[in-house]
């Protein structure tokens, strides 16, 4: 079989099997809500509400129909693109407009920001080995692998927030600004787009604190994957060739061992981008940052089931996507993949 045609039929497969896992993850979602206990209808109108008004919100909610019924008539919609109704009546893609941009935001910049670091320190840890410097780059990375995000979140918030007042805290703008305007929602590209400097700076002064402190927390998924694999590629021939024509040690590591050691965290950057965008819930919860993953925090305690039902299959759809991307391109830089 051809190379052409292998990549084919592997890219053929993935699409395929997409549906299901999306079907999975509906189905899941739409019988967990329904299993936790709670009424949206009590959370709503609370309990001493007339049982007349009950009644017709249930109606208009759907949630009188036998379970089956709401399944079908929920795989119906979903078909059409249609992601239902809030309890407070605003249809639930307006929902997802509103707050995925903020995290957007947060998601890149923590990204970028883990991915530096973790690259750096990985790549100075291997680069010397059963040194102290080793040791400090894997006590860096199960440390920052295992501290809890909310503890570390608030840890940071209390003291570079409320004690030393060097960044702001529970906003993405200040709350007597005009935030920037702009069709993408993302403050960051809309100041830009617009040539406004000062909303941009301002915009970036309150995404520092969140994004530094997921980042550096995620900094050690990265520098784990870059000490182990630039470990084994500095023991390779080709790299103990550069050695002996007399180039020098940084040039050996940067330019001929780095750029394969990094060819495994392609599927780590793609699949934890994903996973940010569709559970970036204890972040922005803890800075109370208002994107998607406190909405969908709200609509749990809410038992909103439009929401949470709408909210996890757009991340779902997300995830699906990253995967089936990455899938690619590891495929197409490495042949091997496909067979």
């Amino acid at each position: 079989m051809s190379r052409s045609k292998a990549l084919f039929y592997y890219v053929l497969t993935r699409l395929l099997l997409a549906p299901l896992m999306l079907w999975t993850i509906v189905t899941f979602v739409f019988l967990l809500m329904r299993a936790t206990p709670g009424d949206p209808v009590d959370v709503a109108l609370g309990a001493k509400a007339p049982e007349a008004a009950r009644e017709a919100m249930r109606e208009r909610l759907g949630l009188n129909a036998p379970l089956i019924i709401q399944y079908f008539r929920y795989l119906g919609d979903l078909l059409q693109f249609d992601l239902g109704v809030s309890l407070d009546d605003r249809p639930v893609i307006q929902i997802i407009q509103a707050h995925f941009p903020a995290t957007v935001e947060l998601t890149i910049l923590s990204m970028a920001i883990s991915a530096c670091i973790g690259v750096i320190v990985g790549s100075l840890a291997a680069s010397k080995p059963n040194t102290p410097v080793d040791v400090g780059g894997r006590l860096f990375g199960i440390i920052t692998y295992a501290i809890p995000m909310y503890w570390f979140g608030m840890l940071t918030q209390l003291l570079f927030a409320v004690n030393l007042r060097w960044f702001p805290l529970g906003s993405r703008y200040p709350l007597r600004a005009e935030p920037p305007d702009g069709p993408t929602g993302l403050y960051l590209l809309d100041s830009l787009l617009h040539g406004n400097l000062s909303q941009f700076g301002t915009s970036l002064y309150y995404l520092v604190l969140p994004s530094f402190t997921l980042g550096l927390l995620l900094s050690g998924i990265f520098e784990r994957i870059v000490r182990v694999n630039l470990k084994q590629t500095l023991r390779s021939d080709y790299v103990e060739a550069a050695r002996a024509r007399g180039i020098p040690e940084f040039r050996v590591v940067m330019v001929h061992a780095l750029k394969n050691a990094l060819i495994p965290l392609i599927t780590v950057l793609g699949l934890t981008v994903a996973s940010l965008l569709g559970g970036a819930v204890i972040t922005e919860v803890t800075f109370d940052w208002p994107g998607l993953g406190r909405r969908l925090y709200e609509a749990i305690s809410a038992r909103d089931y439009a929401v949470v039902q709408g909210t996890i299959v757009f991340f779902g759809a997300i995830v699906a996507i990253a995967s089936i991307l990455i899938d690619i391109i590891n495929a197409w830089i490495d042949p091997r993949i496909r067979y």
